[in-house]
Parts: C-alpha cells; sequence; structure tokens
C-alpha cells in the first residue's frame, strides 16, 4: 500500500479540499480588494516604492479580505442554500463543515490584522479590521432589514485603496486617500444595484431587502445609479488636478466613465433586467480600467 501522499486519491482529496476552501475566500473579489490597496499604495508611494512593505501589506489584505469572505458565507450558510446563484457554494454543498469554515475564517481575519499591524503599520491594521467589522457586523445584517444596506456596504467596499495609501504614507489625512474611497464608494453603488436587479427573485428567497425589493418600478434605483455616475466624472478628474495623474489616466477615466454612464442612462430609460445587466457588464469594465490606467501612469512617470 502506498503512502497517503502518493495514493491518487489522497491527493484528490486534498486538491478537492483546497479548492473549497479557496472558494470560501471569494478569490476573484480579493483579488479586486488586493489591487485596489495597490493602486493606494503606489499612489502614495509616489517615486519612493518599498516593494518589501508592498509584499507585506498584499499578504494581510489578502489574508484579513479573504477571511472576512469566508466569515460572511459562514454566517449566511442557511441563507445561501436558498438562493440558486449560492447554492454550489461550499458550505451550503456541505463541502466544508461549518465549524472548520469558523475556525478558519476567525484565523484568517486574526492573522491578517496581526500581520499588518506589527508588518506595516497599526492604522493599516485597524483600517483593515474596520472593513471587515463594517462589512460583517453592519452591512451583513442590514441586507435583511432595509435597503439602505447598497449604501453602507459600499463603505467597507471603498476601504482597500484608503487602506493601501496609508500602508505606504501611514497617514489619513491626504485627500487624495479619499478621493480614491470616493471612485470606489460611487462605483459600488451601481453594480450592486445591478446585481440586485437581476438576482431580485433570489435574494426575495432568501428574505434579502434589496433596493427593486421596495422600488418595484426603479425610479429610486435608477435615479441612485445615474447619480452615482454623474458624480464619477468630477471625482475622478480630481486625481488629475491635483497632480496625482496626467491626461493620460484623465482620458482613460472619462472613456470608462462614458461607457458606464451610457449603460446607466439606458436602465434610467427602460427598467428592465437587459438594460441592468448592461449596467453590471459597465462595471466589471469601469474600476478595471481605471486602475490600470492609474497604474499605468504611473509606471511611465517612473520610467521617463
Amino acid at each position: 500500500m502506498k503512502f497517503p501522499p502518493e495514493n491518487p486519491l489522497f491527493l484528490q482529496k486534498a486538491q478537492s479540499t483546497l479548492s473549497d476552501y479557496l472558494t470560501l475566500t471569494k478569490p476573484g473579489i480579493t483579488l479586486l480588494v488586493l489591487v485596489s490597496m495597490g493602486v493606494g499604495f503606489f499612489l502614495a508611494s509616489g517615486g519612493d516604492v518599498s516593494l518589501i512593505l508592498f509584499i507585506h501589506a498584499a499578504i494581510g489584505t489578502l489574508m484579513i479580505a479573504g477571511g472576512t469572505a469566508a466569515h460572511n458565507q459562514f454566517i449566511e450558510r442557511d441563507l445561501d442554500k436558498k438562493m440558486i446563484r449560492t447554492v454550489k457554494r461550499p458550505l451550503p454543498a456541505r463541502k466544508i463543515r461549518p465549524v472548520h469554515a469558523l475556525i478558519f475564517s476567525l484565523s484568517l481575519m486574526i492573522i491578517g490584522f496581526l500581520y499588518l499591524f506589527f508588518l506595516v503599520n497599526p492604522l493599516t491594521g485597524f483600517i483593515s479590521a474596520l472593513t471587515s467589522v463594517l462589512y460583517l457586523a453592519l452591512y451583513t445584517p442590514l441586507k435583511r432589514i432595509s435597503f439602505i444596506n447598497v449604501m453602507v456596504g459600499a463603505v467597507p467596499g471603498a476601504l482597500p485603496p484608503v487602506g493601501g495609501w496609508v500602508a505606504a504614507s501611514g497617514s489619513l489625512t491626504d485627500p487624495v486617500a479619499w478621493i480614491l474611497f470616493a471612485i470606489v464608494f460611487l462605483w459600488q453603488v451601481p453594480h450592486v444595484i445591478a446585481i440586485a436587479w437581476l438576482c431580485n427573485d433570489d435574494y426575495r428567497t432568501a428574505g434579502f431587502r434589496m433596493l427593486p425589493e421596495s422600488d418595484k418600478r426603479g425610479f429610486v434605483s435608477a435615479l441612485t445609479i445615474l447619480g452615482c455616475l454623474i458624480l464619477l466624472f468630477p471625482v475622478s478628474y480630481f486625481l488629475y488636478l491635483m497632480n496625482m495623474a496626467s491626461l493620460f489616466y484623465l482620458f482613460g477615466a472619462v472613456a470608462a466613465g462614458l461607457l458606464f454612464f451610457y449603460s446607466g442612462l439606458r436602465f434610467q430609460l427602460s427598467r428592465t433586467k437587459d438594460n441592468a445587466r448592461k449596467v453590471l457588464y459597465g462595471s466589471l469594465i469601469y474600476l478595471p480600467v481605471v486602475w490600470v490606467f492609474i497604474l499605468a501612469d504611473l509606471f511611465f512617470a517612473w520610467i521617463l
């Protein structure tokens, strides 16, 4: 008989278990959090980037973001069973025991906080901890109480670039950090409302009170989306105005903003699921494009 590590069935089971735990951390969202943190970090660093400090910030961010995502799934495991979009997640599918998910998520969050606190700076640790607390203790329960959860949830969602800024600078006072916060906040609200429109039946089944549930005709949803998309133009312009980015960035941000705005305008004129899907697609394009243009702008400034 082969030693267990050489046994194909053992290796297959181990690989499957690791994949389930990785899924629990929502790697797609966690990666976006990491990139957003990186944008704040590199902008704050200017031309003096400490790669060692960035690696420490990235490791701590990955742990606390992954732990927060996993703990959210632990809290909502019974509700996830009721929704088509979440029923195959590791906990409702019984691939991971709840107690194991609890230990895993808490361990990641605590170790991530301590890692950032001691190896980056205490303020970065506290901002990351605040992100987790707001998401888990405020946003998560609010989803079953009031549609205002959309606005509340956008706050922790917009804190990663602020955390990156603080990791590099050690300060919260620079307005640029809060411009980055505003960009992500104003992006996230239309993004979440679009998802809520597309998944409203699922959310209703699970008892979530998302905006479409109390806004049957979509007037509030459409106005909220359009208002956020309009505000994104002056907010993104502030980075250029404060000499934190060049015309190259501004061109990319405006182009992405116009595409995003067009999708929101179509939803304003006709509040259908098809147009909500276009808003979602616009959101999936907008933020990555803005981040890429900021990072490319910084790269060109370093090499020229």
